[in-house]
């Protein structure tokens, strides 16, 4: 009997209801707290997750495949940012080139000083890679990262906890910095962060939603492009 249950709670419909449910959480405590910035849905739902995978003692290849449904609707999720992208198509105008540079040189930014600053500390060769590509969205980072020679789940938990962080202080500090447009704001908080970040700012404003979708998209271009180039020179 106990193994039955055991088995019913490392099923694969189980563990996507958990973490669903750990999401509903998250979503839940963010309307209490109204609208937190601290209260990101990612992270309970995060919470959750891993303390059910480490209580039913699961493996992280099973649990991923078993949420492999959540990780299919990434990638329409992200092409939908397209949509408040495309209503805001006229303020494009007179920005595409500030556009383009600051993507750029945010990538190589992102790139070089997460490389130097791993080696002042003494990280070794595979960490330095593998915190290289951490700007960039979840799948572009491990698979970058795989190319590299670093290690692609720890990336991927770079890219990810990079994102809320940024998602959580990214707004605050820029009022800090009185950055008022909101073009600039949204795509600064979009090549960080990408998909939590932005869709955070999509909830404060549609401009700067629409200009963070398309900062995570270009950044995550701008880093696939640059990393092996930079990496002839950084390691």
């Amino acid at each position: 009997m106990r193994d039955d249950l055991l088995d019913l709670a490392r099923s694969p419909v189980t563990l996507l209801l958990v973490t669903l449910v750990g999401y509903q959480a998250g979503r839940w405590l963010r309307t209490r707290t109204g609208g937190h910035a601290l209260a990101q849905p990612v992270l309970p739902a995060i919470a959750v997750a891993a303390v059910a995978i480490t209580v039913l003692d699961v493996d992280y290849a099973d649990y991923r495949s078993a949420t492999e449904l959540i990780a299919f609707w990434l990638g329409p999720a992200t092409v939908a940012l397209a949509i408040p992208l495309h209503r805001q198509a006229d303020r494009l105008a007179g920005f595409v080139v500030p556009l383009l540079v600051a993507v750029v040189a945010g990538a190589v930014t992102s790139i070089v000083t997460a490389v130097l600053i791993a080696r002042a500390l003494g990280a070794d060769e595979v960490l330095e890679k593998t915190l290289a590509t951490k700007a960039a969205t979840t799948p572009v980072a491990i698979a970058l990262t795989q190319t590299l020679g670093g290690i692609p789940p720890l990336a991927a938990v770079f890219a990810i906890g990079i994102g809320i962080v940024s998602a959580v202080i990214a707004p605050a500090t820029l009022n800090l910095l009185r950055i008022r447009d909101r073009r600039a704001r949204g795509l600064a908080v979009g090549a960080v962060s990408h998909g939590i970040g932005a869709s955070r700012m999509l909830r404060e404003d549609e401009t700067e939603g629409a200009f963070a979708g398309l900062g995570m998209g270009l950044s995550a271009l701008a880093i696939s492009m640059l990393v092996p180039l930079l990496a002839l020179v950084l390691f």
